[in-house]
């Protein structure tokens, strides 16, 4: 298979980027004035605005963008931006539709998943996650925590399982999702008091958004140890999810299933959760007389 490179090199940049892209989080911010001062920038500044244009919001889809979109995103000119783009889709970064739109290609997730934290921790739990879809043929997830965000890592769905926005990469918000309900539970003081200063989003109508309500669901999901949501992201599905530690104790991921709501909660599906983050927190060193 022929390999393109990109006008300049560096494997720790590509990475970079293909997690950061993939994950829907913006590579680098403009203002609106930033147009007018497009010939001011660099080949790789163009190049990274090109990748900016397909960060989609939290709770989005994929971006499926024609040219003109993303010129207009990126601050470029139309010839430039089909200059670059051309670059991108030989080599994997971008992919061409029939209709002549473009999304983001593989080669960018390709890369992310090389990461050593991503590539780590998704490796060793694995085993764990496929057990767990064994055991429930519910949708599975892995996430960690960045920025204000759940940043998902793996997710093996169920084929008869409740339609979800999630996909591996994605970025979803904190309180309204079952991970990163449980990601902002055992985060540093300082991060959940940043967290919750903000204005939060209500997704739906059961999505609790007030930061004193916030602060009990919390405290309960340290308490009890998983972390109990319906409705809150996803209409018609509800998710329980359980911590991942290392060898520290410390809270460094964690896994759910998400599963159609019903009017009470499967302790079946609960217990699995929870051996399932056991599992993968045994396997990276943590045992419990540490915490």
């Amino acid at each position: 298979m022929q390999k393109h490179a990109l006008p300049f090199s560096g494997s720790s940049w590509h990475i970079a980027v293909a997690w950061r892209v993939m994950s829907g989080k913006p590579v680098q911010k403009r203002t609106s004035g930033d147009a007018a001062a497009v010939d001011d920038r660099s080949v790789a500044a163009r190049l990274f605005a090109i990748l900016d244009a397909f960060a989609a919001p939290a709770g989005a889809t994929s971006l499926t963008l024609t040219l003109t979109a993303i010129a207009q995103r990126a601050g470029l000119p139309l010839s430039t931006t089909h200059r670059l783009v051309a670059e991108w889709v030989s080599w994997g970064g971008l992919a061409r539709h029939e209709n002549g739109q473009y999304s983001l290609g593989m080669k960018l997730w390709e890369l992310g998943v090389q990461t050593p934290t991503a590539r780590n921790l998704r490796t060793i739990a694995l085993p764990y996650l496929e057990d767990l879809y064994e055991t429930t043929r519910e949708h599975v997830h892995l996430a960690i925590l960045d920025g204000r965000d759940a940043l998902y890592l793996e997710k093996l769905s169920g084929h008869h399982a409740v339609r979800l926005i999630s996909r591996v990469g994605a970025r979803l918000p904190l309180h309204s999702t079952g991970v990163g309900l449980v990601l902002l539970a055992y985060a540093p003081t300082d991060v959940v008091q940043q967290y919750l200063a903000t204005s939060l989003q209500r997704f739906l109508p059961r999505t609790i958004t007030e930061p004193e309500a916030v602060r009990k669901r919390l405290a309960e999901i340290r308490l009890k140890g998983i972390a109990r949501m319906s409705e809150e992201m996803t209409a018609g599905s509800s998710s329980l999810a359980a911590p991942i530690r290392d060898r520290t104790g410390q809270v460094v991921a964690a896994v759910s299933i998400v599963t159609r709501t019903t009017d009470t909660v499967d302790s079946e599906h609960e217990r699995a959760v929870r051996l399932a983050a056991q599992g993968v927190s045994r396997a990276l060193g943590y045992r419990r007389a540490q915490q």
